[in-house]
């Protein structure tokens, strides 16, 4: 890896792709990339002097990037296989690597703290790093989020050799990394286009496990239905919210709107902490969080003092608008177990209120493999916006629409309509508790949302 003084990233804009970016950035090499639209993130790039290109025409790639010994070539999933500029890199020998493989490299050369499951793991990753960060003993971290502590998806530092790493579980990637301390918050079966059967999915969670370093440590959340198969000398410690475990929270209470609970360890207490992101779906987070901190010695003050400030992530229960007649929240939530949590947590926070939700769903394969549980979970709103499916990577499949999902939904109040017509759809709608739901390009919608509500408070 050392003779690579140039990395070229094919899909700059993701979350860790973009994170990746930034780091061989401030490491002092050259970096550049392709992607598909223009976003914030890409923006916030450029401005930080890397080359970002939206076409896919190979006359794109700087000239500097085109000399196949010093250049490095990396690929998110998302790209597809007839790309131009992935076949140009391809038909002229220049290596090529997956984003995971990077990341696994990195795991190598550090202490790798990789924090796995299908939900759960872009918020714990982040509180984790928080907890690190603020304390003595400090971190590097690549976030699966923008963390609103830092406005970032990266952080390093010269006095750490732990890093915070978010293992994803699509296409194996995590089966690259090789962990020193590993979380898994959940194991609920998606990405069925990759495993194919709830059963590979959960072997594939269970070979990652086998990956985590001699005298490392794996934290389960209790009652996941995978059996470790950890190497010898690896520690194992369960977690829950407050379903007992080695790691768990007890004595959880709201009082003025701030939740509060007491950290139970396998020998220690700590009473009385206070929640910064006043949502219940984040105890269980912030107790595997907390877990990892204090494994890595991080003391209890600074445990107290790092949950009390952290402020979340973008997209991650957001409150976007708040006024005397509605509150606008904003949330990433695009699998069935994430959309139940994330409502019940909405209802917890603004109970006796009517709640509306507008969900897009994300990828056709998940639409069809869930849409009996994504309407079970939709149900639990007082009213719903559904609307059209976001393809990604994805091409149509023929019978799956968003439609399939909304017959199963049991509420009076449902509604199908495109992106193009929801302002217009809004204008006329008595809100309340008004929520975005969703892993596609919803997040362009969040601050038309915000200006329209705006508008209407003050009319």
């Amino acid at each position: 890896m050392n003779k690579f003084t140039r990395y070229y990233f094919l899909g700059i804009g993701g979350i860790g792709m973009s994170a990746l970016a930034r780091y061989y950035r401030i490491k002092g090499f050259q970096v550049a990339g392709y992607d598909r639209t223009e976003t914030p993130l890409t923006k916030d790039l450029q401005v930080e002097n890397i080359a970002v290109s939206f076409s896919q025409n190979i006359d794109q790639i700087p000239l500097d990037f085109r000399d196949v010994k010093k250049t490095l070539v990396i690929v998110t999933p998302a790209i597809p296989e007839d790309h131009p500029q992935l076949i140009y890199f391809r038909e002229n020998n220049f290596t090529i690597l997956k984003r995971a493989e990077l990341l696994g490299n990195i795991t190598r050369q550090s202490k790798g703290i990789c924090i796995a499951g299908t939900h759960g793991k872009t918020t714990t990753s982040t509180i984790a790093a928080h907890l690190l960060y603020q304390s003595q003993v400090s971190c590097n971290a690549f976030l699966g989020g923008i963390s609103n502590n830092y406005k970032t998806n990266l952080l390093l530092s010269n006095e750490s050799n732990l890093v915070v790493i978010e293992a994803d579980e699509y296409d194996r990637s995590f089966h690259q990394l090789s962990p020193y301390m590993a979380v898994i918050t959940s194991a609920d079966p998606d990405h069925l286009d990759i495993y194919e059967t709830p059963d590979a999915f959960r072997q594939s969670f269970e070979h990652f496990t086998s990956l985590i370093k001699t005298g490392g440590v794996l934290i389960m959340r209790k009652g996941i239905d995978i059996v470790p198969r950890l190497q010898k000398g690896v520690k194992l410690y369960t977690y829950s919210m407050d379903e007992g475990g080695d790691f768990h929270a007890e004595n959880i209470r709201t009082l003025k709107g701030e939740i509060h609970f007491d950290f139970v360890t396998p020998n220690d207490r700590i009473n009385d902490v206070r929640l910064g992101v006043p949502a219940r779906i984040n105890v269980e987070n912030s107790v595997a969080a907390m877990a990892l901190a204090w494994l890595n010695g991080v003391s209890t003050e600074e445990l107290r003092a790092g949950i009390s400030s952290f402020s979340g992530i973008y997209r991650r229960f957001n409150v976007v608008y708040k006024s005397e007649k509605v509150v606008y929240m904003d949330d990433y939530a695009h699998h069935p177990s994430e959309l139940k949590a994330s409502i019940s947590s909405i209802r917890n926070l603004y109970p006796n209120r009517k709640i509306t939700g507008i969900f897009q769903p994300h990828l056709y394969t998940r639409t069809r493999d869930f849409a009996p549980a994504f309407a079970e979970a939709l149900s639990q709103l007082d009213e719903l916006i559904l609307l059209d499916i976001y393809p990604a990577r994805e091409l149509p499949i023929e019978g799956v629409s968003s439609e399939i999902i909304l017959n199963d939904v049991k509420l009076e109040n449902k509604i199908l309509c495109s992106t193009e017509n929801l302002l217009s759809l809004l204008k006329n709608r008595e809100l309340d508790v008004l929520v975005t739901f969703g892993a596609g390009d919803i997040d362009k919608m969040v601050p038309k949302i915000k200006s329209l509500l705006k508008e209407l408070g003050k009319s």
